[in-house]
């Protein structure tokens, strides 16, 4: 919106109006905030002040977006009170729907000729076209998907279900807040809830107690375990009482959501809110039911805790079919586009996942020119990366490769864990800033990292994509490990099992393909321009030792390959100007 739309305005022909739409979440909502003044949805006295600049900035903002408050917290816990989800919408029957953001930026979307939007808007609103909830987006007759690598994993999230305990939270905060004139009603109402918060506090417990790690986790019929020695909701055929969930909170839970469910559509004169609440408890009820029953073996069951965080998610394990249905048929142009979309110089990784059968392509060539921009450095001599030995060597490579380059660099890890370990063992042996992700937003942590001389940053997947470092700043990227995806992820698992019960090898059908893209992605940071000029350097040497590691290799751009520390220094001593910009 801020480079490329006003770039093509001035030199096409046609003119055209372009709209920017964001998830709604990132909205404000002038009904919930305005009833949030009589509500508590403040944790603690030192959020007072940041409600009070929010609740100013709205009565100024033409849009209502959040980023517009860029000098408050990025986590800002009474948010998702007052933000202007879905779920949480009374449509046109809202008070303040003709001034209200939403309606505002439906209006320009409609009114534009092109609509930029992310993947997870695009398919927020794929999941809802033609259901009871309508479409978030315009029509459109064409869309052209940047990063289409991304694709599968957005789209599985999105065509599944999902509950957590943030919702039921939210349907109880919002159920407080109704108006109801009988006495009797609201005190049945009140009975209701405190019934629903006993029995859903016992239910997420159930998935607390003796789990502390956080990740993610299979639910099986016998389990949720990525090892396979806990239990969730299990129990016998018999459909006795199950171990790892307790069956009285589960079922105490929904019959107490099946009387709000009941109680709420029978009033009459309701406040408007009433039906969101209505529709939520529905849905809640729909899928929670879903994911515990757990029989669709289209989809894979699983848990997922982060911070204050359970949710319990189903995704369907293969999304070509949907995608085939709801986009590619219905579409008449969908263009898809990447510069990580093939492997092995081919299409047929990104074919077989989203079912594309029918479709054109093209390999463009690159304008830059790899063999005299750009060195790949693989170390002759490096331990296998499960041995004890890995990480003191990769640590000393990291080491000898940064002092060669002047720090300028990314050292880009496939795990927290591993992230950590190297900057603990290479960072006090090294000369130059050094920053960690985690230790500041990573916003922050860029703005330092470009405004440092020489500065060193360690970084995992997050920094992997959609980060752009222009300049002399960044002139190396290490990665430590060939990404291959974690197999004990239950997504990554079960499309795994679902490709060898088909009789295909999941490791070069997946695993080797979906690596490939990965490291792609991460060695992308560095050589962007015509002018830009660095260091590739992977760790791992699997690329040579491994049958697979041809495939990678062949893969990567055809740059100059080398294992010797000396000639890394004398490309920088060359007088060639090292340059990149990460995009």
């Amino acid at each position: 919106m801020d480079k490329d739309i006003p770039f093509l305005q001035d030199v096409l022909p046609a003119k055209f109006r372009a709209a920017v739409m964001k998830g709604r979440n990132n909205y404000a909502c002038l009904h919930r905030i305005k009833r949030a003044e009589s509500m508590p949805v403040l944790e603690g006295l030192d959020q007072i002040d940041h409600f009070d600049e929010v609740f100013r900035w709205v009565t100024k903002t033409e849009t209502g977006d959040r980023a517009e408050l860029s000098n408050l917290p990025e986590n800002l816990p009474f948010w998702r009170h007052i933000d202007a989800r879905s779920d949480t919408c009374l449509g046109q029957q809202c008070p303040d729907f003709e001034p209200c953001f939403i309606t505002r930026m439906r209006q320009r979307a409609i009114d534009a000729d092109i609509v930029v939007v992310n993947h997870h808007l695009f398919f927020a609103d794929l999941a809802l076209r033609n259901g009871a909830y309508g479409a978030v987006l315009p029509d459109y007759a064409a869309v052209i998907l940047d990063e289409a690598h991304q694709i599968e994993d957005v789209a599985s999230e999105y065509f599944g279900s999902q509950v957590s305990n943030y919702q039921i939270d939210d349907l109880l905060n919002d159920l407080s807040g109704l108006k109801i004139e009988a006495n009797e009603t609201n005190r049945e109402l009140t009975r209701i809830s405190a019934r629903i918060q006993r029995y859903a506090d016992m239910f997420w417990i159930s998935f607390r107690e003796g789990r502390g790690l956080e990740g993610r986790f299979a639910l099986t019929p016998r389990g949720i375990s990525p090892t396979g020695k806990e239990d969730f909701n299990a129990g016998t055929d018999a459909g006795e009482p199950q171990a790892g969930m307790p069956a009285l909170p589960y079922h105490a839970l929904d019959n107490a959501l099946n009387r709000l469910e009941t109680t709420l559509d029978v009033l009459k004169d309701a406040p408007a809110d009433t039906e969101s609440i209505l529709r939520r408890t529905r849905q809640l009820r729909f899928d929670l039911n879903f994911i515990i029953k757990g029989d669709d073996k289209k989809f894979v069951y699983w848990l997922e805790r982060r911070g204050r965080g359970t949710f319990l998610r189903a995704s369907p394990i293969d999304v070509s079919g949907l995608l085939q249905d709801k986009l590619f048929e219905k579409v008449p142009t969908v263009i898809l586009t990447s510069a990580t979309l093939s492997s092995a110089g081919n299409f047929n990784f990104i074919r077989e996942r989203l079912g594309l059968d029918q479709a054109e392509e093209m390999i463009a060539e690159s304008i830059f020119d790899f063999e005299n921009q750009a060195v790949l450095y693989l170390p002759s001599s490096m331990p296998d990366p499960r041995s004890p030995q890995w990480a003191s060597a990769a640590a000393q490579e990291v080491i000898k490769i940064v002092n060669a380059t002047e720090g300028r660099a990314f050292v880009l890890s496939t795990s927290l864990s591993g992230m950590n370990d190297l900057f603990e063992r290479a960072s006090p042996e090294l000369d130059y800033p050094c920053f960690v992700q985690g230790s500041a937003s990573k916003g922050a942590l860029l703005n330092k990292f470009r405004s440092t001389p020489n500065a060193v940053l360690f970084a995992t997947s997050s920094f992997w994509q959609g980060v752009d470092v222009r300049g002399e700043q960044l002139s190396c990227v290490i990665i430590d490990k060939l990404p291959f995806a974690v197999p004990s992820d239950p997504v990554v698992a079960a499309r795994q099992r679902y490709i060898e019960e088909q009789g295909g090898s999941s490791f070069y059908e997946y695993s080797v393909p979906q690596a490939i893209i990965s490291l792609k992605q991460g060695l992308g940071r560095l050589i962007r321009s015509t002018t830009d000029r660095g260091v590739l350097a992977v760790l791992d040497p699997r690329l040579r030792t491994k049958m697979y590691g041809q495939t990678f290799l062949q893969s990567l751009p055809p740059c100059r390959v080398t294992s010797s520390i000396d000639e890394l220094a004398r490309v920088f001593e060359s007088g060639l100007s090292v340059r990149s910009s990460g995009a």
